[in-house]
């Protein structure tokens, strides 16, 4: 019978080495190797373990310890946000931090998880992970670069203790930069500066960049402390870093260690009642809610009762928390206990949401959340009313789309969703590709939708007058192209503030309405042949305008249903340029071109040709169509008038006239 055993023994040792090797817990703390002895298995545990733990005890103290404690000694802990302007390469540098730190990646951008993200090469919700550096613990928060989700960096900001300020080493100091720096600073953090992409040799303007860097934190008010920043030279592609132009470029060791030794340990009392700003929420199909952010005060494990206190200090509601989640790395650990200065996710509420104060019993004041800068922008949203609704989506109904937008809410802080008008609703948002995100995203989910043309939000004055946002906005073209961008902006009533050269090209920098650079980013790619790079952010409310002037042509408009013709097309084609292609369904009031003058013309693009027996000339002639238009949801958002509504369902983006536009457009 021993011989039989010994004889199976390495078969039994290889199912046990995959059972280990399948469970990432396991595999972290325990490897499998085969004892000297007759069927002899040994664990080799970690410190902490003893090796006279039998096989049954060691997986038990292993199931256990899969759910560990996180509490680290808060001297050990730094959080800290990666910020910057879009481009300039915050995402590509976290990557090198997880690699250089023992992460496996499979991909580029891995902090860039949502579909969305991935298609356009930009962040769009601030995400967080820690990894861990000669015994301590950093936690990341990545955050967007685009001026429409700066609300993400705004909330974020709560969470961490210093931020990495991310600089183009050619591009400089940009729009974003300017509002995530001021916002940083006025935060109190403390910034670690990198002028990253330094490995463009050909392009780089260090001095200059330094410059402008320096110039932006005294021009906001920085502290002394915080203008005592230490600036690194690296290259988030190639994953290093350098306290000098000439250091070596090896690795990205100097940055962990400026890190380490600029940015201060959290604050917080592990002896108080525990205290958490929720942050950030996801949803776990699963778990339900997980309400994200640092733990301020106190200690907490799974299975402790806890309240969850709005602004004004109500209870929203009572729960037990089921699960401490926290991310190491690219993996989410469950863990049994979490304290102050940690970053954890804890699941078991379901009405609690972002800025909510989840608290023991015992506390009653709420944490108070920095408040963000309020919506510009304004959309109605609706359910698609036209004579092709119900054809290429799966929720066509009102209830639905409200309740979605709801949820939305309770992530997304910088989106309001007002009461609902029928059945219409507004929305309001930072910018055209906040609100066009939010749309792409319901029609993935099947919505079919009627969109309003967008509108700024007006404010009143203590004196009773009419505001509107301000914007400022970088345009970069080639130099043979600067006269089209004065062009556009003198008919924008934009205010010129610098022109200078970068990298032989032009950059612009204006200041104009929220309303008056509608279009302008499509109008300027078309002129520009694509090359042009168009930034805005909000700058301030100020005195409303008047009127602008119109920069749209009419539209030619479908008076007939049915599907068009390549005949009826091809003499549309004289009248301005279409938007459709033979074949396609449109139907009254569709719009299905730009004509080229002022004023709107209903044509027939369903005619068909006359057939006769007669053999012509003229009969046996070809049609030859130019390519249709075929605007992205963002062109469309920017293109649509006023008397027009956007048509968006899952498979087509369409526009139309209508007297509900109308009544959309008086709201």
């Amino acid at each position: 019978m021993l011989q039989n055993l010994n004889k199976n023994l390495p078969r039994a040792i290889g199912r046990l080495s995959r059972t280990v090797a399948s469970c990432n817990s396991v595999r972290s703390l325990f490897t499998v190797r085969q004892h000297s002895r007759p069927l002899g298995l040994l664990l080799s545990v970690p410190s902490g373990f003893s090796k006279q733990t039998t096989h049954v005890e060691a997986l038990r103290l292993n199931a256990s310890s899969s759910n560990r404690s996180v509490a680290t000694d808060l001297s050990m802990i730094r959080n800290v946000a990666i910020i910057a302007h879009v481009d300039h390469g915050k995402t590509t540098l976290v990557d090198q931090l997880l690699q250089q730190s023992g992460s496996a990646l499979s991909e580029e951008r891995v902090m860039d998880s949502n579909a969305i993200e991935k298609e356009r090469g930009i962040t769009i919700m601030a995400k967080n992970t820690s990894i861990t550096w000669r015994d301590y613990k950093l936690n990341i928060v990545d955050t967007p670069g685009h001026g429409d989700f700066g609300g993400e960096v705004e909330r974020v900001l709560s969470m961490v203790d210093g931020v990495v300020l991310v600089v183009d080493a050619t591009e400089g100091v940009m729009t974003q930069t300017k509002f995530v720096v001021s916002k940083a600073l006025a935060a109190g953090k403390r910034p670690v500066v990198v002028l990253n992409k330094m490995d463009r040799a050909a392009t780089i303007r260090v001095d200059e960049v330094e410059g402008e860097i320096f110039d932006l934190f005294m021009s906001l008010g920085a502290t002394p402390e915080q203008m005592d920043y230490p600036t690194l030279y690296a290259s988030g592609k190639a994953g290093w870093a350098t306290r000098s132009r000439t250091g070596g470029r090896d690795n990205l060791i100097p940055l962990f260690e400026a890190i380490v030794s600029s940015v201060p340990a959290p604050p917080g009392d592990r002896s108080a009642p525990f205290s958490m700003l929720v942050t950030t929420v996801e949803s776990d199909n699963f778990l339900g809610r997980i309400l994200t952010g640092r733990v301020r005060t106190g200690s907490l494990v799974v299975g402790g009762r806890l309240n969850a206190l709005a602004l004004d200090g109500k209870v929203i509601e009572e729960a037990r928390v089921t699960k401490l989640m926290i991310r190491q790395g690219l993996d989410r650990i469950w863990v049994d206990e979490a304290a102050a200065g940690d970053i954890v996710g804890i699941a078991g509420f379901s009405k609690a949401s972002a800025t909510s104060t989840l608290c023991s019993p015992e506390v009653t004041e709420p944490i108070q959340a920095t408040p963000i800068d309020p919506p510009v922008l304004s959309m109605m949203f609706g359910m698609n009313s036209s004579p092709l609704a119900g054809k290429e989506g799966t929720q066509t109904t009102f209830p639905p789309l409200i309740k979605r937008l709801r949820k939305e809410t309770e992530s997304n802080l910088s989106l309001v969703v007002g009461e609902p008008k029928g059945e219409s609703v507004e929305v309001r948002g930072r910018g055209e590709l906040q609100l066009g995100v939010l749309i792409e995203n319901l029609r993935r989910e099947g919505f079919e939708l009627n969109i309003s043309p967008p509108s700024v939000v007006y404010r009143k004055d203590d004196n009773g007058q009419t505001l509107e946002p301000l914007e400022e906005v970088t345009i970069e073209v080639e130099a043979d192209h600067s006269r089209i961008v004065i062009e556009k902006m003198v008919h924008r009533s934009g205010e010129m503030v610098e022109l200078k050269d970068v990298a032989g090209r032009s950059r612009f920098t204006y200041r104009a309405t929220s309303r008056a650079l509608f279009g302008l980013r499509a109008e300027l790619m078309m002129a520009t042949s694509g090359t042009a790079v168009m930034n805005q952010t909000f700058h301030s409310y100020v005195p409303f305008k008047g009127q602008l002037e119109q920069y749209r042509r009419g539209a030619l408009v479908s008076m007939a249903d049915g599907v068009t013709t390549g005949y009826a097309l091809a003499m549309l084609e004289a009248r301005g340029q279409l938007f459709v292609g033979p074949g396609t369904t449109v139907y009254k009031g569709m719009v299905i071109g730009e004509n080229s003058r002022d004023g709107n013309i209903e044509v027939n693009p369903c005619k068909a040709k006359q057939l006769t027996n007669i053999r012509t000339k003229a009969a046996e002639e070809q049609i030859r169509l130019s390519p249709p238009r075929k605007m992205t949801l963002e062109e469309a958002i920017a293109y649509v008038r006023p008397d027009e509504l956007l048509e968006v369902t899952p498979q087509s983006i369409r526009l139309r006239k209508g007297p509900q536009a109308q009544r959309w457009s008086n709201a």
